[in-house]
């Protein structure tokens, strides 16, 4: 059967969010999608309708998330750490070890059909670092990417790599959720209580703390969302 294939990014902004309630926000919408996918199984192309595919950004209060293939010692805090923390902790289902999430971090959260694009996940999360790496270079600063590892990194081909970015998703009939973490002005102190990714050697590192100025976040993401799109869509 043939796909309607819907290549335009709808773009969100849901601001500082509970990371609980953009976790429903998000399976909203893939739910959404996926009924539309199942509705036009049966359909010529010409009755399909188009299936959406969101680029949102967002912040979150401090939460740890711990993926699916994840280890809980990770996590280096207890439950009343948490809570005299005021800190959140929620096992998903996204792939990936633990990260955190906190003011001063752009979240990126992609519900893209990826049959719209490509069915292939490691040219998603490619594609992902590509628009990272893009926007960090406006800044001045060489990004990459560490073979077998996802995310983005400064000197990562030095001794000492330092990650800038995390991702982590979740595919379902080639819808995917969840996306990337960007730190701009993170309190780092925060990974400090987690072993990051589960990578306990390498460090995590902030726009901010590369620059040694506090950078205006919202012109971040007005360069990162022209990037995303440009690498999906040319």
């Amino acid at each position: 059967m043939n796909h309607l294939i819907n290549k335009e990014i709808q773009l969100e902004d849901w601001g500082l969010i509970r990371y609980a309630d953009a976790w429903d926000k998000q399976k909203t919408y893939l739910n959404q999608t996926l009924q539309i996918k199942l509705a036009n199984r049966n359909l010529p192309v010409e009755s399909q309708l188009p299936t959406p595919n969101y680029l949102i950004f967002c912040e979150h209060p401090n939460v740890y998330t711990l993926g699916k293939s994840g280890k809980q010692q990770n996590l280096l805090l207890n439950q009343t750490d948490l809570q005299n923390a005021g800190i959140e902790f929620f096992p998903i289902d996204r792939g990936g070890d633990i990260t955190y999430h906190g003011p001063g971090q752009i979240i990126g959260y992609l519900i893209f059909d990826l049959e719209n694009f490509f069915t292939d996940i490691g040219v998603f999360l490619r594609m992902m670092e590509e628009g990272i790496i893009q926007t960090l270079s406006d800044y001045g600063l060489v990004a990459g990417r560490i073979k077998g590892l996802t995310g983005v990194w400064l000197d990562s081909e030095g001794i000492i790599p330092r990650k800038i970015a995390a991702m982590g998703i979740k595919c379902s009939r080639w819808i995917s959720m969840h996306g990337f973490a960007l730190n701009i002005n993170t309190d780092l102190q925060y990974f400090t209580n987690i072993i990051p990714c589960g990578i306990p050697d390498k460090p995590v590192t902030s726009l901010q703390q590369e620059l040694n100025q506090k950078i205006d976040i919202q012109i971040v993401k007005v360069n990162l969302k022209k990037k995303i799109i440009k690498c999906f869509c040319t």
